[in-house]
């Protein structure tokens, strides 16, 4: 076990890493972008879910290569790339489910968000994330899905528009799970941890 935290602690995996979630979420900001020509400036920050969730864990991973802990990046990134992760693998495969097909994208959006909810679970032992970090991320979170949900800023999604009203009550029980999940994993007592050498 030591030993492949060992591989994923080492600095040129951690560069390489930095690389792809800075890339993914230069790639995600894209994706977003018709749907933020539309918005209006005070929603800005809350509408491209994914790749802000990656954008908190570069600040993690620029973090731990200066061999430093930011705990509220911390936070933020394990409880939003679990929740957006696995939001973003569920609506995909919904889809594949109510239209019978799934463009190549939405297989690469099946991985790559799979591989986002991974990432944020499999550092969690280098998190050192204190009780208002995990707080404030809460409340980021909960707030995100009021943003989305009340003020109808959610993701597009053109062929579950008409589930929208169940999809904000499955995202708002995963946002409950996923803080659930950064109690877990990233603050709880006798948890397992270690420290980026």
């Amino acid at each position: 076990m030591n030993m492949l935290y060992g591989f994923f602690a080492n600095k040129h995996t951690l560069r390489l890493l930095l690389a792809v979630n800075v890339l993914g979420t230069i790639y995600g900001y894209y994706w977003y972008g018709y749907q933020l020509k539309e918005t209006p400036a005070i929603f800005l920050p809350f509408v491209p879910d994914s790749p802000t969730a990656t954008l908190f864990f570069v600040f993690v991973l620029v973090g731990f290569i200066l061999k430093r802990n930011w705990g509220l990046m911390e936070a933020l990134a394990l409880i939003t790339l679990f929740k957006y992760g696995i939001w973003a693998v569920v609506m995909n495969l919904l889809t594949l489910a109510t239209t019978g097909h799934l463009p190549w994208e939405g297989y690469m959006l099946i991985c790559s968000h799979g591989a986002m909810a991974i990432q944020g679970i499999l550092y969690s032992p280098f998190y050192r994330i204190k009780a208002w970090h995990l707080a404030a991320a809460a409340v980021w979170t909960v707030h995100n899905d009021i943003i989305d949900y009340v003020f109808d800023m959610m993701p597009r999604y053109s062929d579950l528009w008409m589930y929208m009203n169940e999809i904000g009550y499955f995202t708002f029980w995963l946002s409950i799970l996923s803080i659930f999940a950064g109690y877990y994993f990233g603050y709880r007592e006798k948890r397992f941890t270690l420290k980026i050498q």
